[in-house]
């Protein structure tokens, strides 16, 4: 299924944010690269939306180059990426993050 646009929660972009610094501390310039290959990622939504397994009541699609999963939904032809969530955490403690959003 095609989507028209792919748009993003406010609480997802902090998880970009988040995830920017971790990588930053890690080494200067991987932070940037983070979020290019994320922003990348959910941009193929535009193409792929729809064909993810679903995951906590959302379309869940595995990052290429991180262990980060991106959390969508589709509705009216649009994609809403809720959160984009390291995959190493507690999955207890992705389930709290997704019902909260």
């Amino acid at each position: 299924m095609t989507v028209s646009e792919v748009v993003f929660l406010e609480e997802a972009i902090s998880d970009l944010e988040e995830g920017r610094q971790f990588y930053e501390y890690i080494e200067e310039g991987i932070g940037i690269y983070f979020i290019d290959s994320l922003l990348a990622d959910a941009a193929s939504l535009q193409l792929y939306a729809g064909i993810h397994l679903i995951h906590y009541g959302y379309f869940r699609m595995l990052a290429k180059r991180f262990p980060f999963a991106v959390y969508y939904e589709i509705e009216n032809g649009i994609a809403r990426v809720v959160a984009i969530l390291d995959m190493r955490q507690d999955p207890l403690s992705i389930r709290k993050i997704l019902n909260e959003r």
